[in-house]
């Protein structure tokens, strides 16, 4: 699957809520995550700003925990951050690790995070809220496979495309010279 995603950094948390929920935009999500990034002992994965994940999730709306297996790469980052995504549902978290071991990976770190998702016609807004020694600054994402519409949300929330950053969270930490304490 091949996702278009933008970041909109420093937000009022509760602004977006309000903002999408008035637009008819749906909560979806509400979790807490564990997402423990692997890669190759010479990073050749994150040099292409790509990685393999495996991400544990509290489903705090339905009371449930699930574990997903994932590789994303990355194919443009001009105007928008394009991904390919691969991920599958996994029933066994620690197997799925061992999967990753026995390619030759290693754990890189592991990143906590709180997350909303609001549903809005075809595409997602999720509010991240980082465990504050990885990302001291609350933002959020939307992803879409839709240009229109990811325009459409971005005027929607209050901002304009200007505000918006095509950059992964850790070019971002990198350039306000923030190193995450992990």
């Amino acid at each position: 699957m091949k996702e278009i995603e933008t970041r909109i950094l420093d937000i009022d948390v509760d602004f977006i809520r309000k903002t999408i929920l008035q637009a008819g935009g749906q909560k979806v999500k509400e979790e807490n995550q564990v997402n423990k990034i692997f890669d190759y002992p010479d990073r050749r994965l994150l040099r292409k700003k790509g990685y393999a994940r495996i991400r544990i999730v509290e489903d705090l709306l339905n009371k449930k925990e699930f574990c997903y297996m994932t590789t994303k790469k990355m194919i443009s980052q001009e105007k928008y951050k394009i991904m390919e995504e691969n991920e599958v549902l996994v029933d066994n978290g620690p197997m799925a690790e061992n999967i990753f071991y026995s390619l030759g990976l290693e754990l890189v770190q592991t990143i906590k995070k709180y997350r909303e998702s609001y549903k809005y016609k075809n595409s997602l807004v999720e509010i991240d809220i980082n465990d504050k020694n990885f990302c001291p600054f609350p933002y959020i994402e939307i992803e879409t496979e839709k240009e229109d519409e990811l325009i459409e949300i971005v005027k929607l929330l209050g901002y304009k495309m200007s505000d918006t950053s095509s950059k992964s969270i850790f070019q971002i930490l990198k350039e306000r010279g923030i190193t995450p304490k992990l």
